[in-house]
């Protein structure tokens, strides 16, 4: 089962995570790829004893898929726009929406898989499904921003640093234009 800590933590995160994307935010590359891949990093070795029951892994299988797939949609749903040069996104009520049926599904997940197996734990893959979800929500929007005419950052420059860009991303947008 996940400890509190780390509900606490992932409930902390994603409600920072949405307040700021609802607020509309420049599209970070790095917050939108590094995060989500150490999430689900954390995720597969926190789910090493749930490879060794047909059943668990059956289910691990079908939320992190429905996961993916939802996080998928919510890429889809966030609305991507230039202002001042740089590509920004913005959570719209579809995206929302989403969080709400992608937690809605692993909850059912969970529940039907205590339901089968009172035994199991499913709870110790919620980082898992987290992370390949924000994953792939990630990989879409930067999909989407390699579209539009704004520069997609790396990091956001603090204190009026200029903003970290990424030569790997430049090229793979400059290649889109072309």
């Amino acid at each position: 089962m996940s400890t509190p800590i780390e509900i606490l933590l992932v409930v902390a995160l994603v409600g920072y995570m949405l307040i700021r994307r609802l607020l509309g935010e420049p599209a970070q590359a790095k917050r939108m790829l590094v995060l989500p891949a150490v999430l689900t990093v954390i995720g597969l070795s926190g789910a090493k004893d749930v490879l060794h029951d047909p059943v668990q892994l059956g289910f691990l299988v079908v939320t992190t898929l429905a996961g993916i797939g939802i996080g998928a949609l919510r890429g889809l749903s966030i609305r991507v726009f230039v202002r001042d040069g740089i590509v920004n996104m913005r959570y719209t009520g579809m995206t929302i929406v989403l969080w709400v049926v992608n937690i809605a599904v692993k909850l059912g997940g969970n529940f039907l898989l205590s339901t089968i197996d009172p035994h199991a734990d499913g709870g110790n893959t919620l980082m898992l499904t987290l992370g390949a979800g924000l994953l792939m929500e990630g990989a879409v929007v930067l999909a989407k921003a390699m579209r539009t005419g704004g520069q997609v950052i790396w990091q956001q420059g603090k204190d009026g640093a200029p903003h970290r860009t990424s030569r790997f991303i430049d090229d793979l947008q400059a290649r889109g234009r072309r």
